[in-house]
């Protein structure tokens, strides 16, 4: 009791100890999260020349993107997307409003008119757009909002509301401001005749020369040294070059959940045993009851179905079908013989030749084909719906059955590829064919006709020929996924939390070698998703740019389908210019060309070709027909600034040393093939204008986006 009562008198000092606490856990955490404090919102995805992209809204495009997309995008790859959607909308959005670019109520009339024409819910009686029906449809719609009205495009119809017409406007007279815009600069776009002559003879002058390369190969690379200072200079110099966004270099193991070579035993004895009847007891009869095996069944269909990863196929297989680590083996094996087990792909298989016969590889075969309004290939032509197209097919087929040549009624065919050739088409069983087709044309015999129904409509088809026959077979086939015992599952998670545990105080390189694991380097930038092998794999790349992830710190993380890795964090890198030992596997080597035409340069005395080229046991070559155009100079390979000197000089003339890219030259011009003026550049200008205003659209984009004020703020908010 007296230790409740001092509870009680000192109960004012532990609520106000407890609210401390709470506010400094508060407080904390709020300057952890500086965006509470400093009014930064983590509902904002970017900002991009003062216009927020809301988080909320953001994400509610990426999965209607992803829904259409059907889940062939990762969430990742949808973000992306729709962010270069919206970052490219808001870009142009604030040029149009600089420039003051609108559509303005007349010119959208004429657009919608332009977009809508052709519904026969906007045209009177005579087929005639009617601007009063537009409107009433449109007032239709926003009285009864949200429900939907039915259009008609293409012969199909499509549900509207009034949110999807307004954003369609939206984007009608979006698209119709971009065009005005884009075809604004395009007209400001002009070549002048100095530059088609420039064109001109950059294909028509040519130049013969004689040269000497002096290779950098013949210096070897240990007798170049590259300093650490000359790796930063060098650097500096070519900053565009070097430049890099903020990265974290994380080397990571890899433990797989893999089967063990007990449990593929295992997986094969379990096949084999299938073989033979077991005996089951019975909690019904109370009986022991014989159950038949693969070899006394008299359903193989349901005895593969019941015991089986892989469904029963009962169709003859030829060659190209069989599995092709068992092809040979079973094609020599008679009807009820086994092979196996035998490990194919994930699988471990049984295989029983159940049947045998002759098929043909290639057929001929003449059809008709009646499409239908949906089919696979189908024009603006086609009104048939497939229920008639199926009922004018069984009357062509109803016709030739009775006596009418196949030829005569052709005429009736959409193929009129096949047509010209009488409706002949040859193929071999490999060849794309629709399932359907093929499976008639090569499982029945010649002579036989039918109507048969495929993506591309209804085809009457008539087998005229099938050649090419070799053995194929039937075969019944046990399959057993390769997958790891929950033995084989706990031991790899043991092992990864021993190399955790043990990697808190060892060396994380040294532990994996002890245990043969590979370790695997791979750098993020913030926004990355990809492991090469894994897929993706967010949760390393936001564990690696965390705040609170400090270089050494490791961690594991599941892999679906695989099993864990460890990571490991090495190294930060921040925005700016690479470091000296990251840039140096691409610096040292340009460093030691520089340092070696330098050395090349110096020892060069003589001042005619032939004295160099033997003076350096090199051979002097010749090239002819050199275009300013080409870069590609004959026994060098590409050399720009060659072939860029040898346009500077005259004809006789020998060149100063050259630092090329395979070596240093020394050339001398000996012919300038002069071109002939054109009496008119008209046709180059054209062509140029054209060319030029082809590419305008993507490089102003580049421009305005380069020139954008943005701030991104994906991987903290979304990512």
């Amino acid at each position: 009791m007296a230790v409740l009562n001092k509870i009680r008198q000192r109960s004012l000092v532990l609520i106000l100890v407890i609210a401390m606490a709470l506010f400094a856990f508060v407080i904390g955490d709020l300057f952890k999260n500086s965006d509470a404090l400093t009014g930064g919102s983590q509902d904002v995805v970017a900002t991009i020349n003062g216009k927020d992209i809301n988080r909320v809204d953001f994400q509610q495009k990426v999965k209607n993107y992803q829904d259409r997309s059907g889940g062939r995008q990762t969430s990742t790859q949808s973000m992306n997307v729709i962010y270069n959607q919206e970052l490219r909308k808001i870009i142009l959005e604030s040029e149009f409003e600089t420039l003051g670019l609108s559509v303005e109520k007349d010119e959208m009339r004429d657009l919608l008119k332009n977009s809508f024409s052709s519904y026969p819910e906007f045209q009177d009686a005579n087929g005639i757009f009617d601007v009063n029906r537009l409107n009433a449809y449109i007032s239709n719609l926003k009285d009864i909002s949200p429900e939907v009205s039915t259009l008609t495009t293409g012969g199909q119809p499509i549900s509207v509301n009034y949110e999807v017409w307004t954003n369609n406007e939206q984007n009608i007279a979006a698209n119709a401001i971009q065009q005005t815009y884009y075809n604004m600069i395009k007209a400001g776009i002009s070549t002048t005749i100095s530059e088609a002559e420039d064109d001109y003879f950059g294909d028509a002058k040519t130049v013969d020369m004689r040269y000497v390369q002096l290779p950098y190969t013949s210096i070897a690379d240990s007798l170049v040294k590259v300093s650490k200072s000359e790796i930063s200079s060098y650097i500096k110099e070519h900053k565009e070059k070097y430049e890099v966004d903020e990265s974290r270099e994380v080397v990571y193991v890899e433990f797989k959940e893999e089967a063990s070579k007990a449990d593929e035993d295992e997986i094969k004895a379990g096949l084999l045993a299938l073989k033979n009847d077991r005996l089951e007891y019975n909690e019904s009869s109370k009986n022991t009851d014989t159950i038949p095996g693969f070899s006394s069944t008299d359903n193989l269909e349901e005895f593969i179905n019941s015991n089986s990863d892989i469904k029963y196929n009962d169709a003859f297989l030829r060659n190209a079908q069989l599995p092709a680590v068992a092809k040979d083996t079973l094609l020599n094996l008679n009807s009820g013989e086994y092979y196996g087990p035998y490990k194919d792909g994930e699988y471990f298989k049984l295989s029983k030749v159940i049947d045998a016969k002759q098929l043909a590889d290639s057929v001929k075969v003449r059809h008709i084909l009646i499409p239908y309004i949906g089919g696979t290939r189908a024009d603006a032509t086609v009104t048939k719906t497939p229920e008639e197209a199926k009922t004018t097919a069984d009357s062509i087929l109803a016709k030739i059955k009775s006596g009418t040549k196949f030829l005569d009624l052709l005429e009736l065919s959409s193929d009129k590829v096949s047509n010209e050739k009488e409706g002949v088409i040859e193929f071999d069983y490999n060849a794309g064919m629709a399932p359907e087709f093929k499976a008639f044309a090569f499982d029945n015999k010649k002579g036989d006709v039918e109507v048969v129904g495929t993506s591309f409509g209804y085809h009457i088809i008539e087998i005229l020929e099938q050649k090419s026959f070799n053995k194929a077979i039937k075969i019944a086939t046990l399959a057993d996924k390769i997958e790891p015992s929950e033995e084989t599952l706990s031991q790899v998670f043991n092992d990864m939390s021993k190399f955790e545990i043990a990697a808190k105080g060892g060396d994380f390189n040294a532990l994996a070698k002890e245990r043969e694991l590979a370790v695997k380097p791979i750098t993020f930038k913030e926004l990355d998703e990809n492991i090469p092998g894994l897929g993706s794999q967010r949760e390393v790349v936001r564990w690696a740019f965390d705040e609170d992830t400090d270089i050494g710190d490791f961690k594991n993380f599941p892999v679906s389908g695989f099993g864990f890795i460890v990571a490991k964090l090495v190294e930060k890198n921040e925005e700016g210019l690479m470091s000296v030992e990251d840039a140096s596997i691409t610096a040292i080597p340009e460093i030691r060309i520089e340092k070696k035409a330098k050395m090349i340069r110096d020892k060069i005395t003589a001042t005619s070709i032939d004295e160099i080229a033997k003076n350096n046991a090199q051979s002097p070559r010749t090239a002819a027909a050199v275009t300013i155009k080409n870069t590609t100079l004959s026994g060098a390979g590409v050399e720009p600034k060659v072939v860029g000197a040898a346009f500077g000089l005259a004809q006789g003339v020998t060149s100063k040393p050259i630092d090329g890219e395979k070596g240093v030259y020394v050339i001398e011009v000996t012919k300038v093939n002069e071109a002939t003026k054109l009496d008119n550049y008209q046709a180059i200008m054209n062509r140029l204008n054209t060319e030029r205003k082809a590419a305008v659209q993507n490089k102003v984009y580049q421009a305005l986006e380069k020139a954008a004020d943005i701030e991104d703020n994906r991987a903290k908010t979304v990512y």
